[in-house]
């Protein structure tokens, strides 16, 4: 007997879905990938807190491209691990994700930053940066860095 949904070449509707591709293996390896940009951000950001030079730039591409408008423009490794620490601040940056969200390959992170300046007292920021992924690494990295009054000192 056939299955009611048989086609005009002897195949049942079972047979006919079981030879369609499931969306499933494909969503999942897109999820994964998702998961990996953000892990890699957070990795980054973490390796910021702790001026740890080798995490952060393990985070990158070998091409990779600093641009924070009105500051500088870093391109390569080297240019980017030289803008890593300021000479005007003291210490490591204590850095907040307020928000973090994703679309494709690029990963946008918002949030506050303290650190304490050289000649003294604090600067206190927010920031919003956009990274631009590439194989689960950062390609292109955009910091738009307001220095905020409203932080306590």
């Amino acid at each position: 007997m056939q299955d009611v949904g048989a086609g005009t070449h002897g195949q049942s509707l079972s047979e006919k879905i079981r030879r369609f591709p499931s969306p499933l293996p494909s969503l999942l390896k897109e999820f994964k990938r998702h998961l990996s940009n953000k892990k890699t951000v957070e990795k980054y950001i973490d390796g910021f807190r702790k001026s740890d030079h080798q995490q952060i730039l393990s985070c990158l591409t070998d091409d990779v491209e600093w641009d924070i408008p009105g500051m500088f423009h870093a391109t390569g490794m080297e240019e980017f691990d030289k803008q890593i620490e300021n000479e005007a601040f003291v210490g490591s940056p204590a850095l907040t994700i307020t928000r973090m969200i994703e679309e494709n390959d690029v990963v946008i992170a918002e949030g506050t930053v303290r650190v304490k300046k050289r000649e003294g007292g604090f600067f206190n920021a927010v920031f919003c940066d956009a990274f631009t992924m590439r194989e689960g690494k950062i390609k292109h990295l955009i910091s738009y860095l307001m220095e905020s009054s409203e932080m306590s000192e």
